[in-house]
């Protein structure tokens, strides 16, 4: 399989939204908090196509992430990947590439993640370390390497 980001557009959001969905059903309904409608609609709110990349695998969509500046760091969102594609390695090497920009840039990233979601291995392998948390929410951090 071969994969690549392209920017994305307001004409990705609703491949997006639904796919936040997808992804995020089973963290949210464990902790409680799954509803059909908000999960789409929260993204639709925060969607920001210039801060968005569009995950492509073989021409095709498969996901996204967002790196969306802030006052002292970058904020790693949105970032989804089809379920049949993840453990593929495609996630890593998608934030590999983003992490090697902040690295020479010399930004801070920072992201949050569902309690208890197998996305926490991927940021912790990738050099994120726990900030705080609360009983929905871990918030992380990477210092420039």
């Amino acid at each position: 399989m071969s994969w690549d980001v392209r920017p994305s557009s307001a004409a990705d959001v609703e491949a997006v939204a639904e796919l936040r969905a997808v992804v995020l059903k089973a963290d949210l309904e464990r902790l409680g908090r799954y509803d059909e409608q908000r999960v789409r609609q929260r993204l639709r709110d925060g969607f920001d196509p210039a801060c968005t990349q569009v995950i492509e695998v073989d021409g095709r969509f498969a996901g996204c992430v967002a790196l969306r500046p802030a006052d002292d760091a970058h904020w790693l969102e949105h970032f989804y990947l089809a379920p049949h594609l993840q453990g593929s390695g495609i996630g890593s090497g998608v934030l590999r590439r983003l992490l090697e920009q902040c690295d020479r840039d010399g930004t801070l990233v920072r992201l949050n993640v569902l309690q208890g979601s197998p996305a926490r291995r991927l940021y912790e392998r990738h050099g994120f370390a726990l900030e705080s948390e609360d009983p929905v929410d871990v918030f992380m951090v990477r210092t420039p390497a």
